[in-house]
């Protein structure tokens, strides 16, 4: 049971829509804000100082969404989600949302979204298999989030040669260079666009546009040579994959 005032962060773009939420809290007394940020940036910072107890969280805003804020806090927190769209609905719910309040929302609607979270917080899950899981089900990603201590990358799915299964972690090669990010390569296998990166060994996926050429490299087995040289190694099942678009 949490002990003390609970802690809550908001984080909206629009100060309005942060200001309505101030004031519906007021009237808890047990609730402390202990933070507000303007973009998903400076909430991901914000999470991990605080590490809040109720996160008031908008979906749509610059920089970062707040399902992209999800995928990159590693603190147990219970979401409320206010948005102005409701078409993000479902997918809250997916990353088990305590509720979703649609922008304009009563302070009724409010305390009701409220006694929801309260009643999530001894059973809230890792935010970062909640993430996983909403990744899984809106396939295909545009983009890679990465949080490096204070700095996050963001990395467009075009700009990735290919990805390298390393124990806990995959190397994300881009750009000339490799980026660590905690995932499973069969994860990323299933949220990548199939028509453009394939699974061609059970360590590496491979965007199919880096591909010069494909040439034996021992029994049931070949080797990707890409544009750049890199060679990589392909199984028998991988290269299955591979034909269908060669």
């Amino acid at each position: 049971m949490t002990q003390g005032p609970l802690k809550a962060v908001i984080v909206d773009d629009e100060q309005l829509a942060r200001q309505i939420v101030r004031e519906f809290l007021s009237h808890h007394a047990h609730i402390e804000i202990v933070a507000e940020c303007a973009n998903g940036f400076d909430a991901v910072k914000v999470i991990a100082e605080t590490k809040p107890d109720i996160l008031f969280l908008d979906i749509q805003m610059p920089k970062l969404s707040g399902f992209e804020v999800l995928e990159l806090i590693d603190h147990d927190v219970t979401v409320i989600f206010t948005t102005a769209y409701d078409e993000f609905a479902l997918k809250a719910f997916e990353v088990h949302a305590a509720d979703y309040l649609l922008k304009p929302f009563s302070r009724e609607r409010f305390d009701e979204a409220l006694e929801q979270a309260k009643k999530r917080l001894p059973d809230s899950k890792r935010l970062d298999a909640l993430a996983e899981e909403s990744v899984m089900r809106t396939t295909p990603l545009e983009r890679i989030l990465v949080r490096d201590g204070a700095k996050v990358h963001i990395i467009p799915v075009e700009s990735i040669d290919y990805i390298k299964a390393q124990d806990d972690y995959v190397s994300i090669r881009t750009e000339g260079r490799n980026i660590l990010k905690q995932a499973r390569l069969s994860v990323l296998a299933e949220q990548l666009d199939a028509t453009q990166f394939i699974r061609i060994h059970r360590s590496y996926i491979l965007n199919v546009e880096r591909l010069a050429k494909i040439e034996p490299y021992a029994k049931d087995s070949r080797v990707a040579i890409l544009k750049d040289g890199t060679r990589l190694q392909v199984s028998r099942a991988g290269f299955a994959r591979l034909k269908l678009f060669l």
